[in-house]
């Protein structure tokens, strides 16, 4: 990328608790060795019931579907991003796409969300496809976010992402570490829906609730958790392993209960582990007041929770720096978190004329 000085991306993330297409645009500038950001318009692009479906059943359905999925995944990121840049202007467009597979163990990762597309859409150019290369190098993929926190969040040392799946990264020294700890709002928000809502706002059917030692036995028993890190998780593990566990005809309440227990338990014995004070809290389960509470009373650590903005969208504003780090042929993955054989320069690139 020839643009040196302050350049403006937008990030976009979908995640794999279905909610819709996260969209933030950053301002990115470099003052010495250290970058700082700002965000200067963001929104979620919700997906409706049909597409919700359509995701949902993509890792069962047949290949011509999956890419018809690429492509209309592709197609609402593109329509986005130029509705953004009709008020705003921007240099990069740096997409994470939908995960629909991602197994590791096989050498494979697979997000939808055509980065052609993007690219014919917007008129920017368009980073993309930004696992494959780390998976290529024996790595897990994920989590990417570790190496954005370095370089954003300098004066935090441990982070807990709190989305679909629960992930944290602990910064000690030069080596940043970061894994997938057990699934979350995919759990939490496939027991809320059985109730006839989107999520358990604050966590209020989960209160009212009480533990399982039965089901919270199984959970915390389940083979994943005993692997050491590097470790990653995809929504076929949760539609293997942990949803015929919770998918029962026990109270709605108790299980709602026992799952974010199961959750709180998990990460606050790894913050625990990791020997840290505090942790910068983001992702949609960071806005559910009862499982922080649990997260705290159960570990040592205290949660620290940023503005709404962030909690909602910093994965997104990491991916706009991965895809800007891309674009100047920078290094944006890193080996010590996901253990592929070195650091890497992760991401696709498409190049469209600007036409806008």
């Amino acid at each position: 990328m020839t643009k040196m000085g302050p350049v403006r991306v937008i990030g976009v993330m979908s995640g794999s608790s279905l909610d819709g297409i996260d969209l933030a645009l950053c301002h990115f500038a470099l003052n010495g060795k250290q970058w700082s950001f700002t965000v200067e318009a963001a929104r979620t692009v919700p997906y409706d019931a049909a597409m919700r479906q359509r995701l949902l059943e993509a890792t069962s359905g047949d290949a011509l579907e999956l890419a018809r999925l690429n492509r209309d995944i592709g197609i609402a990121i593109g329509q986005g991003c130029r509705q953004m840049l009709q008020a705003h202007s921007a240099d990069l467009i740096a997409s994470h796409g939908h995960t629909i597979f991602h197994q590791p163990d096989e050498g494979l990762t697979l997000q939808v969300g055509s980065g052609a597309h993007i690219a014919a859409l917007s008129g920017l150019p368009t980073v993309c496809d930004l696992r494959s290369l780390d998976v290529a190098l024996g790595g897990q993929g994920a989590p990417l976010v570790p190496f954005g926190e370095r370089m954003l969040f300098p004066d935090h040392k441990a982070f807990v992402n709190l989305g679909g799946i629960a992930n944290i990264s602990v910064h000690h020294g030069k080596q940043p570490v970061g894994y997938d700890v057990c699934p979350c709002n995919q759990a939490l928000d496939l027991l809320a829906a059985e109730a006839g809502k989107p999520y358990d706002a604050d966590g209020a059917l989960a209160r009212a609730g009480e533990v399982d030692l039965e089901l919270l036995a199984k959970l915390n028993a389940l083979p994943f958790y005993a692997q050491a890190p590097p470790r990653s998780l995809g929504r076929e593990w949760f539609e293997e392993k942990m949803k015929p566990l919770i998918t029962t005809k026990a109270p709605l309440e108790n299980r709602l209960r026992t799952v974010t227990e199961h959750v709180a338990l998990l990460i606050a014995r790894e913050l625990d582990n990791a020997k840290v004070e505090t942790a910068l809290f983001t992702g949609g389960g960071a806005h559910n007041g009862f499982l922080i509470e649990r997260i705290a009373a159960l570990g040592k650590a205290k949660p620290e929770l940023p503005s709404a903005e962030l909690i909602n969208y910093k994965e997104a504003v990491i991916f706009a720096f991965l895809g800007l780090m891309r674009l100047r042929g920078e290094v944006n993955t890193l080996a010590s978190v996901t253990g592929a054989s070195r650091d890497s320069i992760g991401g696709a690139v498409y190049l469209p004329i600007n036409t806008r």
